[in-house]
């Protein structure tokens, strides 16, 4: 948010985000801004000044995993190694959706959903620095020749998805993400080099 708000609205604000999120880690994705009024005990009005969308309660949400996302985006595209930097910004945006379901809504969906210019601003940065990522690990003929940005951004989108089925998730994210590295790559290592 770009203006500060007075104490008691800030209040309320942290109220209503601390009210979605416990809904969202019960499982209730559908975040119905009148059913988050009720619980946070408030008029659907002071929801509405705050969020006048569903999708920017949900944004407001994903903002600090998006946030902590670009910091993830920053250390991979800096890597002396463009692989490890392409290693390090998949696992990062695994992880993160793994961790947000609010972010992972947010991430897979196009900017025509932004509610907030903050989304947008952190859209476009991230996909500068994914592009500097996959760049480098283009040029140096790390990427599976012919794989564009848009197929890869469709395939860690399915592996959230199968990430998600079944139990333990977070504990199978290295195996899926070493699947995906070696789909992804140019040139697969012998098995003496894994």
């Amino acid at each position: 948010m770009t203006a500060t708000l007075r104490a008691d609205a800030a209040r309320n604000r942290d109220r209503l985000l601390a009210t979605a999120r416990l809904m969202v880690a019960a499982g209730d994705l559908s975040l119905q801004l009148n059913d988050v009024a009720r619980r946070a005990g408030m008029g659907v009005g002071t929801v509405y000044r705050h969020f006048p969308t569903r999708r920017a309660l949900v944004e407001a949400l994903a903002d600090g995993a998006f946030t902590a996302l670009l910091d993830d985006a920053r250390a991979a595209s800096r890597h002396d190694d463009a692989w490890v930097g392409v290693e390090l910004l998949l696992r990062a945006l695994l992880t993160r959706q793994l961790a947000e379901p609010t972010f992972a809504e947010v991430i897979s969906t196009g900017p025509d959903l932004d509610a907030t210019p903050g989304t947008t601003a952190h859209r476009d940065e991230f996909g500068q620095l994914a592009r500097t990522v996959l760049g480098r690990a283009r040029r140096d003929g790390g990427l599976r020749p012919g794989l564009t940005d848009e197929d890869l951004r469709h395939l860690v989108c399915g592996i959230v998805f199968a990430l998600r089925i079944g139990d333990e998730p977070a504990g199978r994210v290295d195996r899926y993400l070493r699947v995906l590295l070696d789909g992804i790559r140019a040139t697969t290592p012998a098995p003496s080099d894994r």
